[in-house]
């Protein structure tokens, strides 16, 4: 039997990716202490690997399709097929920055500053080609964790750490430079399996469903009876992917109407809806939209 090896991202990534695979149609299960995940799919086999590493071994072929961060595939220099970018936080639309920072009473105001000066970071190739074609001379330090401590320490001159808002390096006293990189989940494969045409076809089936669970994250459906002569008043105020759905209820004068909406409208749409006639208002939530 044909078999895809599929690479999921051990630490931050790794419950956010379950879910959407999940969510997708997949539902993939951790035994404990152990780095083989069981997929319900007799097609794919599971791997749990750090992030940092799933675009080296999908570049080598050890797997023919992954999930990781933009930053670890540059810092990597990795030749992979990028067949999907993920932004797949339920709680945060953000997309990770790796930043320049410094201790607030640094002298430092821009990155040309540092010259001559030592940085630390976890992302230590892509740092270093960032000042090189600035160039500027820098030691660059790895980092194995609690970078903002090093430069508080004096340990170094500045850093080069991941945040989403900023909040965590303000609380610890530093002050972003400048912005070097944004960075999100993509979903990266092999270039040599991409070719292979029954992996292909596996690779774009998953692509399609995680896709759809992403978008599904987004949207919501609305369900709700309406009269007959309501549906125009009703339909103007419903915003939805192309026009809604509206069939006869039995026996009645009466009609149901069923849309998708992007789930931020919801609580401005509905009372707007009751007001233009419609009743027995049904919200859920989907799984995928594709």
């Amino acid at each position: 039997m044909n078999k895809l090896r599929l690479g999921i991202p051990k630490g931050s990534l790794q419950e956010s990716t379950i879910e959407l695979f999940k969510r997708a149609g997949w539902n993939i299960r951790l035994p404990d202490r152990s780095y083989f995940p069981s997929i319900d799919d007799d097609e794919i086999s599971c791997y749990l690997i750090r992030a940092q590493e799933i675009s080296r071994y999908v570049e080598t072929a050890v797997l023919d399709l992954g999930l990781t961060g933009k930053d670890w595939i540059l810092e990597n220099n990795s030749d992979v097929l990028v067949l999907e970018e993920l932004v797949y936080s339920k709680t945060s639309r953000r997309p990770a920055r790796w930043v320049l920072a410094v201790p607030e009473d640094s002298p430092v105001k821009r990155l040309e500053d540092l010259d001559g000066k030592r940085v630390a970071t976890e992302l230590v190739n892509f740092t270093r080609r960032i000042f090189a074609s600035r160039g500027v001379r820098v030691e660059v330090e790895f980092s194995w964790g609690a970078t903002e401590a090093k430069v508080l320490e004096g340990l170094a001159d500045a850093v080069v750490e991941v945040t989403e808002t900023g909040t965590t390096l303000r609380a610890n006293g530093l002050r972003i430079v400048e912005e070097l990189l944004t960075t999100v989940p993509q979903l990266i494969a092999n270039k040599e399996a991409w070719d292979d045409p029954w992996k292909r076809r596996k690779m774009e089936q998953i692509r399609l469903l995680l896709r759809g669970a992403l978008d599904a994250y987004k949207k919501v459906g609305l369900k709700m009876n309406v009269s007959e002569e309501d549906i125009p008043n009703v339909v103007a105020v419903l915003p939805s992917l192309k026009a809604p759905t509206i069939s006869k209820l039995y026996g009645q004068d009466w009609f149901a109407i069923e849309t998708v909406v992007d789930a931020d409208v919801v609580r401005e749409l509905i009372p707007k809806l009751q007001e233009a006639g419609a009743q027995g208002i049904i919200e859920y939530s989907l799984n995928k939209v594709i």
